[in-house]
């Protein structure tokens, strides 16, 4: 759900964590200066204290305004600290990478669209884009003031190359326009081998306008100055996409991001829990499989994310390792329930949930396969051992000593796996599987729900339940269509 609200301890704590974070990146430009004047950077400082106060200032600034933006658009930023810290982590070795390549390569050859390509992948697209524009502001301010010939170098020695007013410009224009056209082609790219071919599309428009801005140059220098342009470009667009594959993996693991690479990893037949999946559950497997499909399709019917409700589905059941065999789906001709009382055989199924949490956290899997696997089934009765239980009982029972503990679903995407876990498991037990029957079936699972309130808290609407409901219905008649019936004929090779 979209945070809507921030209480004064998380704004606090959220300022604490920004203003920390800004000292870092201050630190990291003063590491900039170290790079670029060696020995010398305490004269250098000296000698240019406007300049540096301006930067730091500058650099205040952005952050302020990055606050304030966040307060108003997106709020959860805030709210999670840790996605503070990585937007820094990414911002810092940003900075630091780009000044080294710019120092001793030079600056058109600098990995500027590093940073573009990091937000596109952590972050929405508005949220990305406003992260760039902010990026090439900062190192373009930190360029003018403390690394071209606007600053001092009286009487001290500074080695490789410092950043022109032209190239200065060019980089600031490559970051928008460049920057920005990589985000919008990244969303699209759903394997690490993609982004190479992004890399290749983005050198053009790089080029262009290289060369369009330093096109003085070119005239002065001929072809060899082209040239240098054209080599720099490519230079910049493969440390851009070489550092973005080395680094996005470690994000992923430090801050458990969900990008469309780990989560093709995570629902691969070669990941752990799957593979234990298939080995020890292997009918808990194919269920999973089968309601991956649905969530996924729901997801992208409602305008979720269909990737991460694909790869949810394929973990919510994970909690059934525990005790597979006490599970219908990986039982064979006899039922282990027929020697336990109704209340244990509860408990055994309810703490599947439970367990399964258990198991994606201590596997380091992302934190939101963990509240699937405790909201998938909400507070609902396990209605089979509560009538079993009401047979062998003389009064009434308490139906919540028969239900799952919860919570309900919080997200739609849990909702959606709600739906779709029910309706194959209730449509794999029907006898008939008409498209009439498995539709009147979906359609009672979801209005089951409904009235016993499952969807309060994950602000699913009616239009939304009712799209879900349908992409169900069609994906199960898809799934468990009608075959032509063979015929009973025994065939032998002829001699």
């Amino acid at each position: 759900m979209t945070k809507t609200k921030l209480s004064k301890k998380e704004i606090a704590l959220s300022i604490l964590t920004f203003t920390v974070c800004q000292i870092f990146l201050i630190l990291d430009l003063f590491i900039m200066l170290v790079i670029n004047a060696g020995t010398n950077v305490i004269p250098f400082i000296l000698d240019n204290t406007n300049n540096v106060i301006t930067v730091a200032v500058a650099s205040a600034i952005l952050a302020v305004i990055v606050y304030i933006y966040m307060f108003v658009e997106n709020k959860e930023v805030l709210a999670s600290y840790g996605k503070i810290v990585e937007i820094y982590l990414i911002l810092f070795i940003s900075l630091l990478v780009t000044d080294v390549i710019g120092r001793f390569i030079g600056a058109s050859a600098r990995p500027l669209l590093f940073f573009p390509l990091m937000m596109a992948m952590l972050f929405r697209r508005r949220k990305a884009i406003f992260l760039t524009f902010i990026y090439g502001l900062q190192i373009f301010i930190f360029n003018r003031f403390l690394n071209s010939e606007m600053a001092s170098y009286d009487s001290i020695t500074i080695t490789g190359n410092y950043i022109n007013m032209i190239e200065g410009f060019s980089s600031l224009l490559v970051m928008f326009c460049s920057g920005v056209l990589g985000i919008f082609l990244l969303k699209g790219i759903k394997t690490r081998m993609g982004s190479v071919m992004v890399a290749l599309i983005l050198f053009l428009p790089t080029t262009i306008i290289n060369s369009v801005m330093q096109l003085s140059a070119i005239v002065d220098d001929n072809l060899y100055k082209l040239l240098e342009i054209v080599l720099y470009s490519m230079l910049d667009c493969v440390f851009s996409v070489l550092l973005f594959l080395f680094i996005l993996p470690i994000i992923e693991v430090m801050f458990s991001e969900l990008t469309p690479f780990r989560l093709r990893e995570l629902t691969s037949d070669n990941a752990r829990l799957i593979k234990k999946m298939k080995q020890q559950a292997l009918g808990t497997y194919n269920h999973c499989v089968v309601v991956a499909q649905l969530a996924e399709a729901c997801a992208s019917a409602i305008s979720e994310d269909p990737e991460l409700a694909r790869a949810a589905a394929y973990y919510h059941d994970i909690g059934k390792l525990k005790n597979p065999e006490m599970f219908a789906e990986n039982q064979s001709e006899y039922d282990l329930h027929k020697e336990l009382t109704p209340e244990l055989s509860v408990d055994i199924i309810r703490s599947h949930t439970r367990e399964g949490a258990k198991l994606i956290k201590k596997y380091k899997l992302p934190e939101f396969f963990a509240d699937i696997a405790v909201q998938h089934h909400g507070t609902l009765p396990i209605k089979y051992f509560y009538a079993k239980a009401l047979k062998m009982s003389d009064g009434e029972l308490n139906v919540a000593n028969y239900s799952y503990s919860g919570p309900t679903p919080t997200t739609k995407i849990a909702a959606i796996i709600m739906i779709a876990d029910a309706s194959e498991a209730a449509a794999r037990s029907l006898s008939n599987r008409t498209p009439e029957k498995v539709a009147s079936l979906v359609s009672s699972i979801v209005e089951e729900r409904m009235n016993l309130e499952q969807f309060i808290d994950c602000n699913i609407t009616l239009h939304e339940l009712n799209i879900v409901t349908q992409t169900v219905i069609n994906q199960l008649a898809g799934v468990y269509h009608s075959r032509v019936k063979y015929p009973k004929l025994v065939l032998s090779k002829n001699k």
